[in-house]
């Protein structure tokens, strides 16, 4: 008995992964048909609307809907609730295969103000009314940033980082006290000693201005810090640009 179980095992294992291969190669061929272009939006302080593109590479139809949300940040992360002042139109589309669908960001206040305005716009993939589709239905959504330029045009961001440990663990934490947004790419803490951890090779998030974006650091970061590490290193870029600043410690 035991036997037979051990060479239907043997038998299904293959299978199941080549069924999840399978299914993991649908869904990147489904991925890959819906294109957003640009992928991150700015709007100039007197600017009142704009637009974002969506391109069907697939063979099918594919239906979805654009949200609009006011983008901030408390307690060290990103809070997302419906925006008025600004709309998506149309904000329900269909996009016929191989084509494209343009949808029209509006500003209903045009005023710009000292600070940048910040959005996020959520599309989702909506399924087919009549239940078709071909292949592992996947439902999709994208989220692009959206800035509304302050009245200074030399606004800039203005970051200040510090360590500090939150229930136990610890996090790199970037205020921003600047008029401007600051992207965060790949960020490298390194201590006096020479020691490095990587924190992320890609984009790490965005600091808002005059908001906190914090980032709990994983455990092996810990060898990096406390009182016998001696200084703390941030390697990173902002806004595509190499910054080595201090970390401080609380």
């Amino acid at each position: 008995m035991i036997d037979r179980a051990r060479r239907l095992a043997a038998t299904l294992v293959p299978a199941l992964l080549i069924l999840l291969l399978a299914t993991f190669a649908m869904r990147s061929a489904k991925a890959a048909n819906l294109q957003i272009s640009p992928v991150s939006i700015s709007f100039k302080a007197a600017q009142t609307a704009t637009g974002v593109t969506l391109q069907n590479f697939g063979d099918q139809p594919l239906h979805g809907q654009v949200r609009v949300f006011v983008w901030d940040q408390k307690d060290g992360a990103d809070v997302l609730t419906p925006a008025t002042d600004l709309v998506a139109s149309p904000p329900i589309m269909e996009v016929a295969a191989g084509t494209t669908q343009t949808v029209r960001l509006v500003r209903r206040n045009g005023a710009a103000g000292p600070i940048e305005q910040s959005y996020r716009i959520l599309i989702d993939e909506i399924p087919r009314a009549d239940g078709a589709a071909s292949g592992v239905a996947i439902q999709l959504q994208y989220s692009v940033p959206v800035f509304i330029a302050p009245l200074d045009a030399a606004a800039a961001p203005r970051l200040t980082w510090t360590l500090k440990k939150i229930d136990g663990a610890w996090h790199l934490e970037a205020r921003n006290d600047g008029a401007l947004h600051a992207q965060i790419g790949a960020t490298l803490l390194r201590n006096a000693k020479g020691k490095e951890f990587q924190l992320g090779t890609g984009l790490l998030g965005y600091a808002l201005p005059n908001r906190t974006r914090r980032w709990r650091l994983p455990e092996g970061a810990a060898a990096l810090l406390g009182p016998a590490a001696g200084q703390v290193t941030v390697l990173t870029s902002v806004n595509a640009q190499a910054v080595q600043a201090a970390a401080g410690e609380e």
